[in-house]
């Protein structure tokens, strides 16, 4: 643990008590460590299900800790105080909870949780494509160690299809920016981003639109072969997308068809996608 602030003493005074109401309408204070653990813990719990605030729930389950460390119930505090914090988008400290219960209990039955609520937590911050993309690096890497580190739990078959849409988010990133540069006009560098995604993410949804958007560039360039080779691995892995369709009318007005030709780039991948030629 940290050093406390100035006045966390007096804090910890004051958070240790509840506020019990009678049935004649008046209280009485009573002191949070004259409960049980259990006690404790169930307070924790019942204010996390019935409570407006995730937040009220976690000082139980902080005092829960403090008060009967090294128990069962500790131990459990623990990691609800991760998923507490998680529930709360407190993301940092979610998975700041989370990596103290893998340091302290790393053999335990709820690590696999533990280790999936980090990631999960850098999942959950995953904002639209406009934004930095760095939270999705990390939400990647974090579904991996999931996948890779408990490949039989149940969270693996979560953490799997979670990368898959965040690798998803990371091609659409590159879609975005290629768009921005074909629209004006900046053909290389759109041909950079949309490479990008025929190389790098050929499982996402937007391989079909990367390979219209080079035969686009590539015809605005005057690289017909170049143009050719992307429509004709898009016809021949995607012929029924609409992008498909539009390539086919985009090469044929020009007198061109989709067919490999030339020994660019897209000539290997081509030679990948289309023959199975990988070596």
């Amino acid at each position: 643990m940290s050093g406390r602030r100035p006045g966390a003493g007096f804090l910890s005074v004051a958070l240790l008590t509840v506020v019990l109401a009678g049935c004649s309408g008046g209280s009485r204070e009573r002191a949070l460590d004259t409960y049980t653990a259990e006690e404790i813990f169930k307070k924790g719990e019942l204010e996390l299900e019935t409570g407006k605030r995730p937040k009220d729930a976690l000082i139980y389950f902080q005092e829960v800790e403090r008060l009967y460390p090294y128990t069962e119930y500790a131990k459990r505090a623990l990691i609800m105080q991760a998923y507490t914090h998680h529930k709360a988008k407190d993301y940092p400290e979610a998975r700041d909870a989370a990596q103290r219960f893998l340091d302290f209990y790393p053999g335990d039955e709820d690590a696999p949780y533990a280790l999936y609520l980090m990631a999960l937590s850098y999942y959950d911050q995953i904002d639209d494509v406009g934004r930095d993309q760095g939270i999705t690096f990390q939400a990647l890497k974090g579904m991996r160690d999931v996948i890779e580190t408990y490949p039989d739990s149940e969270y693996a078959r979560s953490a799997i299809l979670k990368f898959d849409l965040a690798f998803d988010q990371l091609a659409a990133k590159e879609m975005e920016v290629g768009r921005y540069y074909l629209k004006r006009r900046h053909y290389a560098a759109a041909i950079n981003r949309f490479r990008v995604v025929v190389q790098d993410f050929q499982t996402t949804t937007h391989t079909a639109e990367a390979l219209h958007r080079l035969v686009e560039c590539y015809v605005g360039l005057g690289l017909n072969d170049e143009a050719q080779t992307a429509g004709a691995i898009l016809g021949f892995n995607y012929q029924s997308s609409p992008f498909y369709d539009d390539t086919f009318r985009l090469l044929q007005g020009r007198g061109l068809s989709p067919e490999a030709k030339g020994e660019s780039w897209l000539r290997t991948v081509y030679r990948q996608m289309v023959r199975g030629e990988w070596l």
